[in-house]
């Protein structure tokens, strides 16, 4: 165990340098403009019904949070999928996106097959494997984005190249301003609250960590454009923390896991629950959010709200999606451990490709 949030414990514990690959964020988020604005889309426009996304663990949540962006916006369906088999729905009417970091996921390869057979329009993003020389054998449209990173660490330019180009097709508004106001606030959140020197009475992100640390962690969110952000911190705190939690959503809690917070009670002083709210939510979501949490308070159960920041819906969803992120982090340095191997993942990688 090693208790110290100090920038030199820090560098000490973090051996990956899994701090620096948060630090350098917005630039991603900068960079994946780029990268949009020159992708050549080699099939032709078409009147499409619907967008898929096909991806797995840190190559799907940017589809997720593409989702959720766009969900008072889009006139047409978008889901995301994170299986080896697409949905019947899936035909010619049908833009594919195929989110893979490392271009050899198998449930996305196979998704990938499926989408060509159903002959829907595929794009690809990836850094290379299987997935780009598919791809590029079957001349649909690849876009390379840069090796080296863990994928859950790629987000910027899988949420940003996606949106750009939805925007290119011509099937949402542009974007442009939405990314570089999102790109300003989150420089403007890691400098004033994030930071690393930024003492941990001052900083957001070590705050929570340390409540957090030996407890269980329970996120929830309101399911409209925030539920990304809980599906989010939740899968940061697995990879990153090497720790267990849930996550659950607004309203839908209240119709059922609010009840089960009455048993086991002797477990409840080892529970924290964790509120992503943002004051732009519905006010009957708002409202049910804070009596959930007197309710959670009545039975002893420690509650941390965080709120959003910035300017615009996609300043938001990003704000508490990066200060999830810098929680799990610390809270990995709390715990001594390097956040950024994922020795079970690969493990099990290992094991499927045996058979």
């Amino acid at each position: 165990m090693s208790k110290s949030l100090s920038l030199k414990n820090i560098k000490r514990v973090d051996k990956s340098s899994m701090l620096d690959l948060l630090l350098s964020f917005p630039v991603q988020c900068k960079e994946a403009g780029r990268i949009a604005a020159s992708a050549n889309i080699l099939f032709e426009k078409r009147d499409f019904s619907k967008v898929v996304f096909a991806g797995l663990g840190g190559s799907a949540i940017g589809a997720d949070l593409v989702r959720a962006y766009l969900y008072s916006e889009s006139k047409i369906p978008i889901s995301v999928y994170r299986e080896y088999d697409l949905p019947a729905f899936v035909d010619s009417s049908t833009l594919v996106i195929i989110s893979s970091y490392s271009g050899n996921t198998e449930e996305t390869v196979s998704a990938y097959s499926e989408a060509k057979e159903k002959n829907a329009a595929v794009i690809v993003i990836s850094s290379g494997g299987k997935i780009r020389e598919n791809a590029q054998k079957d001349k649909f449209t690849f876009i390379q984005i840069p090796a080296g990173l863990p994928p859950r660490c790629a987000l910027g330019y899988l949420s940003i190249i996606p949106l750009c180009l939805l925007a290119k097709l011509g099937l949402i508004k542009n974007v442009d301003h939405a990314i570089t106001q999102a790109i300003a606030d989150l420089e403007d959140l890691k400098k004033k609250k994030l930071d690393p020197g930024i003492s941990q009475k001052e900083n957001l992100a070590k705050f929570v960590a340390s409540r957090l640390y030996n407890k269980f962690t329970v996120i929830y969110s309101s399911s409209v454009h925030f539920d990304v952000c809980a599906t989010r911190f939740k899968g940061q705190l697995n990879e990153n923390s090497k720790a267990l939690a849930l996550s659950h959503v607004f309203p839908e809690m209240n119709h059922n896991e609010i009840v089960g917070w009455q048993n086991p009670q002797r477990l409840f002083k080892n529970f924290v629950v964790v509120m992503l709210r943002d004051t732009g939510m519905h006010p009957r979501v708002i409202k049910r959010m804070d009596i959930t949490r007197q309710i959670l308070k009545d039975e002893g159960v420690e509650v941390i709200e965080i709120y959003s920041q910035g300017q615009g819906l996609l300043s938001r969803i990003l704000s508490l999606i990066y200060i999830g992120d810098f929680t799990s982090l610390y809270l990995a340095i709390l715990y001594g451990i390097d956040p950024t191997p994922v020795d079970r993942v690969t493990y099990l990688k290992q094991e499927l490709a045996k058979s």
